[in-house]
């Protein structure tokens, strides 16, 4: 595999600027505080970050706009179409453009997922005797479930999109799922409690559905023995967040610099050294990095996002559908 370097005119275009200033990329999230170090010391490109949500960061590029402030941001992907329709991205494709799928980059290049997260569920091993592999063993658990706060959180929502998959529906179809935590709060089992490091902590989870990173992360902050992860074996869904770049950027060739080097094999080892999977699957990461991850097999049954626009119309929908058809059965 060739490592790709950045372009010779971008490297010097950028350090011109000398500076970059991004959205929604602190050091604590995905490793991002290495990706801004090796900036530094590599091309000696400065770094600060403002941290904020997806729906800010698109306010925040859309209101500034000639008076921006940020150069470059990083969104979850059902965020990424409505950024590209507001007009206020401005593209770059980075060297390694063809070892990203084609489904996780848009065609002109305003923006490229970097890594992925899947839902997967983390297990108090202490708490829980069965360990379930598949959703369908969360059914004939004595154990509580916890799901989080469904309709308003992105991981919660995905987690029934998750269910909805692994039990015969779809995008447009979230039925089956409804059934199955249905079925889990009949049995007195469905916990709406916070999946938060802090309750895990705690031992208030005894099986929680969460993103891969988040559940890796957590496990290995607290005791890595004390809790197992296991993607489910009978479907889950990858989603992630992808790179973009403000189109009134102050420092738009230091935010190009920036997105070449996320998606270098330095960068992507970077993000995987903070539990996210890096979205090219042509790196072979080092051991210790590779050891912090669940391994690939663990992923056959996981699919991304077919039809987002569609998914966006259910999840609009989801709030109300919950209320009326699950948590009528929560004690």
């Amino acid at each position: 595999m060739a490592v790709a370097q950045a372009p010779a005119a971008l490297v010097k275009k950028a350090q011109q600027e000398g500076q970059v200033v991004s959205v929604g990329m602190p050091d604590s999230w995905a490793n991002w505080k290495e990706t801004w170090h090796d900036l530094k010391t590599k091309y000696g490109i400065n770094h600060r970050d403002t941290d904020m949500s997806s729906a800010q960061e698109i306010a925040t590029f859309a209101s500034e706009k000639n008076h921006a402030s940020a150069d470059i941001g990083d969104i979850g992907f059902g965020f990424a179409r409505i950024a590209k329709a507001k007009g206020i991205l401005q593209p770059y494709k980075p060297t390694t453009w063809n070892d990203i799928p084609n489904w996780a980059k848009d065609p002109d290049g305003y923006w490229a997922m970097g890594y992925t997260g899947t839902i997967a569920f983390i297990i108090n091993n202490h708490l829980v005797k069965n360990p379930p592999h598949s959703w369908q063993d969360l059914l004939k658990g004595k154990y509580r479930v916890t799901v989080g706060d469904v309709g308003s959180a992105a991981q919660a929502n995905n987690a029934v999109l998750a269910a909805a998959i692994a039990n015969g529906g779809s995008e447009k179809n979230i039925q089956p799922a409804l059934k199955f935590f249905a079925k889990l709060a009949k049995q007195g089992r469905l916990s709406l409690t916070d999946p938060s490091i802090a309750n895990i902590e705690k031992g208030e989870v005894e099986v929680g559905i969460m993103w891969d990173f988040n559940a890796l992360n957590y496990r290995d902050q607290i005791d890595h023995n004390k809790f197992t992860v296991v993607i489910p074996s009978d479907g889950s869904i990858t989603s992630g967040y992808v790179s973009v770049i403000n189109k009134y950027a102050p420092h738009p060739w230091a935010a190009k610099l920036a997105r070449e080097y996320i998606f270098s094999n330095a960068g992507q080892i970077n993000l995987a050294r903070g539990y996210a999977r890096p979205i090219r699957t042509d790196i072979k990461l080092p051991a210790d990095v590779q050891a912090k991850l669940l391994p690939n097999s663990e992923y056959k049954h996981a699919q991304p996002i077919k039809d987002f626009k569609i998914w966006q119309k259910t999840a609009r929908l989801l709030p109300q559908e919950w209320q009326s058809q699950v948590m009528i059965y929560q004690q």
